[in-house]
């Protein structure tokens, strides 16, 4: 009799867990659709397309923030060719020495994403920055002045040891 107890106990446990879990997976599955049928709703972003080569960045200006004396100072400016011909970076030049830019070799296809690298010299502690990165390219006869900007944190000074007589 107790086997037949505790077999019927384990029965209507099982279908209780199994049933918890089936809802689960239906509210799971209800969030998800409703989920994308937000994203279906949002309204799309439409990039204005050009005759020829374009070049649109995705922002052109890059805010470093507060960051610390050594640290790594590369960051990256990304950008579409919202044109209908191949683009060329033809130059990237830094407003000084401590602004490194770097191109891409290849020509950005029709549609396509590039990157400009820039690296900050951070070993000029304690002062605040604003650099300008001049592109060249066969988008425009005008180049295209982007923006780094931030303040490398002084050096932590060291602890004076005591000294001992």
């Amino acid at each position: 009799m107790k086997k037949i107890v505790l077999m019927a106990v384990v029965a209507l446990m099982s279908v209780t867990v199994s049933q918890a879990q089936t809802k689960a997976k239906a509210r799971k599955a209800k969030k998800a659709k409703a989920t994308i049928e937000k994203v279906a709703e949002a309204p799309k972003v439409e990039i204005a397309k050009v005759t020829g080569p374009g070049l649109l960045f995705d922002s052109e200006t890059i805010d470093y923030g507060t960051v610390p004396a050594d640290s790594d100072g590369k960051r990256e400016f990304t950008f579409i060719n919202n044109g209908t011909e191949p683009l060329i970076i033809e130059s990237t030049t830094g407003s000084c020495g401590c602004t490194v830019p770097t191109k891409p070799e290849k020509a950005i296809a029709p549609g396509e994403r590039g990157v400009i690298g820039v690296k900050y010299d951070t070993t000029r502690a304690g002062q605040p920055f604003t650099k300008n990165v001049t592109v060249k390219s066969n988008a425009s006869k005008d180049p295209k002045v982007l923006t780094i900007k931030g303040t490398v944190a002084p050096r932590p000074t060291p602890e004076a040891t005591p000294v001992k007589s």
